[in-house]
């Protein structure tokens, strides 16, 4: 009797060295599928939080500001969690502004649905004039001034950016990371991994459990981990990927934990009494 063919779930996640490091151990296949067969896309998130909108992927990375206009379509993994523990994306510039500055200033922005620009959008307490970079191009736009023909004054980094602006002769302006905790005393929770609901809850769990084992493999196993997720650190020397990783793969990856739930809830409700995020939303997690 032939066995059944395995459950087939599209993940989606950013070709970035923490994404990478998370998912190493499905895309390796170093544990157990338990009869899911896992297909990875690696996309800049703001393209998948764009795709989510068409619930094409079973698994994805999502900013937690996409997932604002999401959760009827997807639930929050348990684990995955991208946090920002009195760090993360920052806006840099040529010039040693402070933060009132950039109120009348061309911003380059990664995408208008990552938790980085609704961050900025609550720090500035406006809106800002802003042109979409591709998140890798970002640094590059800034020290140059411009970028497809547009003004650029200053740019908003995410990713290994964090960490090397300063090679392109660039200065921070602010650390909307430290910004939130200064606010809130809470870590910044910027990205998640969010399951279709259509799935159902068996599947869910599954999932879930499998993307919690692929975590704590990496962590387990840090120097193979470390190895593979350095294909995609644009720039880093193995020092600066494993500092960069452990940014964001953590205790709060491996669970958000009730202070990581009760960021996001923040983070949303604020979102929402700012007025970028249209609905009330309350965050809602697997089981």
């Amino acid at each position: 009797m032939n066995s059944p063919e395995p459950r087939l779930i599209r993940v989606g996640h950013s070709p970035d060295p923490d994404d990478a490091f998370m998912f190493y151990a499905l895309a390796a296949e170093k544990i157990d599928t338990q009869g899911y067969r896992f297909e990875h896309e690696m996309v800049d998130i703001e393209s998948l939080n764009r795709r989510a909108f068409e619930a094409q992927l079973e698994l994805t990375a999502l900013s937690l500001h996409a997932y604002a206009h999401l959760s009827d379509r997807y639930v929050l993994c348990t684990c995955g969690a991208s946090m920002g523990d009195g760090y993360g994306p920052m806006v840099v510039a040529r010039e040693g502004w402070d933060v009132e500055s950039l109120r009348d200033k061309v911003i380059a922005v990664p995408g208008t649905l990552t938790t980085a620009y609704l961050a900025l959008r609550l720090c500035l307490g406006s809106e800002f004039e802003h042109v979409a970079v591709p998140f890798d191009q970002i640094l590059e736009a800034t020290r140059a001034g411009q970028f497809d023909g547009r003004r650029v004054d200053a740019g908003l980094v995410i990713h290994e950016g964090q960490l090397t602006y300063a090679e392109q002769a660039l200065q921070l302006v602010v650390d909307l990371g430290t910004w939130w905790q200064t606010q809130t005393g809470l870590p910044l929770p910027l990205g998640a991994n969010a399951l279709r609901r259509d799935l159902g809850s068996q599947v869910i769990a599954d999932v879930d459990r499998l993307l919690h084992a692929s975590i704590r493999y990496g962590l387990e196993h840090r120097p193979d981990a470390l190895e593979y997720a350095m294909r995609f650190g644009r720039g880093l020397d193995r020092n600066r990927a494993d500092r960069f990783v452990g940014m964001y793969v953590n205790d709060w990856t491996l669970d958000f934990g009730p202070r990581g739930r009760q960021a996001v809830a923040e983070l949303l409700a604020r979102g929402h009494a700012a007025g970028v995020i249209p609905h009330r939303v309350e965050p809602q997690f697997c089981g």
